[in-house]
């Protein structure tokens, strides 16, 4: 056995966890996996047979995981947290406090108070918090934050984050969704979260928000499949969010309108030339669009992608000391956007950021009195087959 491998343990072994699991096998002289944890262990013997994992221990609490790992009856070093995302914090906080480091999926936590408890016990441990955010491992939105990096577009004026998906009716009958309680939101917490930690990581926090919440499709969910956000930024740019599970087709993008051009993910550019009149030419600015498009074309492609790519940076992390490339903080930042969406859209009022730890917003307990619930949710399933989609590549 190779003791420089790093122990991998997966908490929850849902849908999503197939996505670690592969990740981290993807990587054998680097890590093992030494444990799946879910209250209903046999999904986990599902994957220990299928990946041919026999020497994989499986366990059906956190508490007996990290029981055995207290009395030293099995190791571990990096734990995936893939459970439900009302049980992230939790989980996340315990496993750091035994000392181990923590990958947890996206959404971070159902609240800023929780994400902060959560970056406590990192503080606190020494140890590592990082939080999924796989989208900024595709090399479309690679370029892209490089491009608006570069300045050669100008400062960005205008932002279209298009978080496009489609759910079908049945996709809340699943236990844990489609209720404020379990799933901590809708669309905007737990699909567009991808597009919001990739707005944030490009514009950073905006200072004020106004938001629409609406259930346009799905009667069977107390919670939003439909918003639509603006955001406010310094010198009078504006972002706007549409966060969605009722887009046929998915067509997912950012577009940037910068002073000099437009550049967005699906790749693509174009800089405007104006005339005597002000209004464009047909002509573009040809060398600006071929500066542009020189970025995209000397970029060499990413290694790894997706979350292979976010678990390799963080196996690179916890081997040489480095920082991880999405923090606890980034998770947080998200959360922050998302909670004043969800203020905003509630109140129906303009909300103004940051979020001080007295509003109501901060806490899981002040978000769900101040929430509506569209519908109220009747139906329950344990599970439901079928393969997930994870969105857009932005080829």
């Amino acid at each position: 056995m190779n003791d420089s491998l790093l122990n991998i343990g997966i908490i929850g072994t849902g849908s999503i966890s197939r996505l670690h699991i592969e990740a981290y096998l993807a990587f054998p002289h680097r890590c093992r996996i030494a444990a799946f944890c879910d209250s209903a262990p046999e999904k986990a013997d599902e994957y220990k047979r299928k990946y041919v994992l026999d020497t994989v221990a499986v366990y059906d609490s956190v508490e007996g995981l990290l029981a055995a790992v207290k009395k030293g009856d099995i190791s571990l070093d990096l734990v995936s947290i893939c459970t439900p995302p009302f049980r992230h914090a939790e989980t996340a906080v315990a496993c750091l406090k035994a000392g181990i480091n923590i990958l947890v999926e996206k959404p971070m936590a159902a609240s800023l108070e929780e994400c902060d408890a959560m970056l406590a016990a990192e503080k606190e441990s020494g140890k590592v918090l990082a939080s999924v955010a796989q989208n900024r491992f595709h090399d479309p939105i690679a370029i892209l934050k490089k491009t608006l990096d570069s300045s050669l577009a100008g400062r960005v004026l205008h932002a279209q984050a298009d978080s496009f998906w489609w759910r079908g009716f049945h996709y809340y009958d699943l236990w844990w969704r489609g209720k404020w309680e379990t799933e901590g939101g809708g669309c905007t917490l737990n699909h567009a979260v991808h597009h919001i930690d990739m707005l944030i990581w490009m514009m950073g926090l905006p200072e004020k928000v106004t938001a629409v919440l609406t259930n346009a499709a799905h009667s069977n969910a107390e919670v939003e499949d439909l918003s639509v956000a603006v955001l406010q930024y310094p010198r009078g740019a504006l972002a706007q969010i549409t966060s969605s599970v009722i887009h046929h087709g998915e067509e997912q993008k950012l577009v940037f309108q910068c002073e000099k051009a437009r550049v967005s993910a699906p790749w693509k550019v174009h800089a405007a030339a104006a005339g005597p009149n002000a209004f464009p030419l047909k002509e573009h600015n040809e060398a600006l669009e071929r500066e542009l498009n020189g970025i995209a074309a000397a970029w060499k492609p990413l290694d790894y992608t997706a979350h292979t790519g976010q678990i390799e940076q963080l196996l690179t992390t916890l081997e040489s000391g480095e920082s991880p490339a999405i923090t606890g903080r980034d998770g947080r930042n998200t959360i922050e956007l998302v909670s004043a969406i969800y203020k905003a859209g509630a109140s129906e009022s303009a909300v103004k950021l940051p979020l001080e730890k007295d509003d109501p917003f901060y806490t899981v307990k002040g978000i769900m009195a101040a929430v509506p619930h569209f519908y109220e949710k009747s139906l329950s399933a344990k599970d439901l087959a079928g393969n997930i989609t994870t969105g857009s590549r932005y080829q």
